[in-house]
């Protein structure tokens, strides 16, 4: 569904990736892994088009999306949750939800859409009339994630997701991934937290100083020695 190939994309003169191969299947949970600094963020923020590459093509569900815009790119079908969860603060659960859906016309299928991501997150049923910015840390990635499948995506792109969140919120958050991925919705999760994003993961890709250093089956990476060194910086590429 979504393949990245040889992309290289740099801030100024300063290189960020550096010739990155990444593939997606259809109905997959995917996991981009690494450390602070790797070039994680910039690989999502390049797939959804607000970072360009100098360098190489990237396509999705068949069609090329390199130079797309990101409201081109989400009418495409890929729902970004970003980094800090990026809600609107003072507009309400209910509002924050029908952002999502800013690009559709089909206001019939949008409330049907609101009632089942209510059933999805019963919490934010509750706090609906709530300003968005009242609730926890947990509540607002639910709210985020929610907020990106009223868009109805083909594949979401998750970015931190566990990111300052209580160790029990995390664990809440990568069921509710896992349960999204069930359902057929294909996921690309960028994530510091590896034993967490593996293990509800198919395949993993680890990035270090803008390259893909290690690429397997996520019980595989799971299993890896060298996934350490990864982490620390020693690793040499292994493409």
């Amino acid at each position: 569904m979504l393949q990245l190939k040889g992309i290289s994309t740099r801030y100024g003169t300063i290189d960020v990736l550096k010739d990155v191969d990444l593939e997606v299947k259809r109905g997959e949970l995917v996991c981009l892994l690494g450390g602070n600094a790797c070039g994680k963020t910039t690989t999502m923020k390049t797939i959804i088009g607000l970072v360009k590459p100098f360098e190489g093509e990237i396509e999705f569900d068949g069609q090329t999306i390199t130079h797309r815009s990101p409201a081109q790119i989400v009418r495409a079908g890929i729902s970004p949750v970003l980094e800090g969860r990026r809600i609107f603060p003072y507009l309400s659960v209910l509002e924050n939800l029908l952002m999502g859906a800013y690009t559709r016309r089909d206001g019939e299928n949008i409330r049907k859409d609101v009632d089942q991501v209510f059933k999805q997150f019963p919490v934010l049923l509750e706090r609906k009339d709530q300003a968005g910015g009242t609730l926890s840390g947990g509540e607002q990635q639910m709210l985020a994630m929610a907020r990106a499948l009223l868009a109805r995506p083909k594949m979401l792109i998750m970015d931190e997701p566990s990111m300052g969140l209580s160790p029990l919120y995390v664990e809440k958050i990568f069921e509710i991934i896992q349960d999204l991925n069930h359902k057929g919705i294909t996921i690309l999760l960028v994530e510091q937290n590896a034993n967490m994003a593996l293990s509800i993961a198919h395949r993993g890709y680890v990035l270090q100083t803008g390259m893909i250093v290690l690429h397997d089956t996520a019980m595989s990476l799971l299993n890896n020695p060298l996934m350490k060194k990864a982490y620390l910086g020693t690793l040499e590429s292994n493409r």
